[in-house]
């Protein structure tokens, strides 16, 4: 009966009110000079993440080839 009641809890979305309390606590920890900092590297992060999704597999055997080799070259 509880995990009835419960899970619709979860499944709504944030209110005006989490958010606030949510951005406050983003303010309290780590201060306001260093939000946006902090949010510019988490976007990057995330287009980082999803370029990296995209690259097919092939590109990827091909590129770690051509540094193996650039690495034995630059070895001898």
């Amino acid at each position: 009966m509880f995990a009835e009641n419960f899970s619709g809890v979860i499944l709504t979305g944030f209110g005006t009110w989490e958010i606030a309390i949510v951005a406050g606590v983003f303010v309290l920890l780590f201060g306001s000079a260093k939000l946006p900092k902090l949010f510019n590297n988490m976007g990057r992060s995330v287009n980082e993440f999803k370029a990296g999704m995209s690259t097919k597999p092939e590109a990827l055997e091909d590129d770690s080839k051509e540094q193996a080799e650039e690495k034995e070259t630059a070895d001898v």
